[in-house]
């Protein structure tokens, strides 16, 4: 409230944004997949920011009834084997209408897992097919505390369905996690992008 109130004390003509600095977002790196094993983000994921946000935007697996996973490196990317806990649940609705459902996913969470975290199941390798989502890491330079993460992801599933999944869970290392890679259950990422922007106060 702070910021926008000492801005429009004065004013009298109507609300005026806050300061830049409040909240803004900053691109800082955009890695493109083509036939590719894994993406990995090696770079600016450190304290310059409290919040860092990844956006999926595209992506296509190169085969069918695929897993869209991330895990995370506390040594720039030597190794991806952050042990984190999480929770799972999705909705789905298939084109028929006949076909729909709600619940836990069991299968995609962790409990103090080293192994990859899912985000999507099911994916489709049809030409037409996509997913998109985000994924926010909150205080990941952090060395006093773990690292809570949210991802949400709509999928259009190998089975004609649109999916939609969402994952919460913490990174369970006092380390500073400053890398992430993500990658398929079952062959490449056969395309798409993913935007790392850094958010501040």
């Amino acid at each position: 409230m702070s910021g926008i109130i000492a801005q429009n004390a004065a004013n009298a003509t109507g609300l005026i944004k806050a300061a830049a600095a409040g909240g803004a977002w900053t691109l800082l790196s955009t890695s493109t997949a083509s036939s590719s094993s894994d993406v990995s983000i090696t770079s600016n994921i450190d304290s310059t920011y409290p919040i860092y946000k990844f956006e999926f935007i595209n992506i296509h697996p190169s085969a069918d009834s695929n897993q869209f996973r991330i895990n995370f490196s506390a040594d720039g990317g030597s190794n991806y084997n952050v042990s984190k806990t999480s929770t799972s649940f999705r909705a789905y609705q298939n084109e028929a209408g006949n076909d729909t459902a709600f619940g836990y996913t069991t299968s995609n969470d962790l409990a103090n897992g080293t192994g990859v975290q899912l985000l999507a199941s099911s994916l489709g390798a049809d030409a037409d097919h996509t997913t998109q989502g985000s994924l926010w890491l909150f205080n990941p330079s952090s060395t006093t505390s773990v690292k809570n993460f949210i991802c949400r992801i709509t999928t259009n599933s190998s089975d004609d369905e649109i999916m939609d999944f969402f994952v919460s869970g913490y990174c369970n290392t006092t380390s500073a996690v400053n890398a992430a890679q993500l990658s398929m259950t079952s062959g490449d990422i056969d395309l798409g992008t993913c935007s790392l922007f850094g958010i501040g106060w």
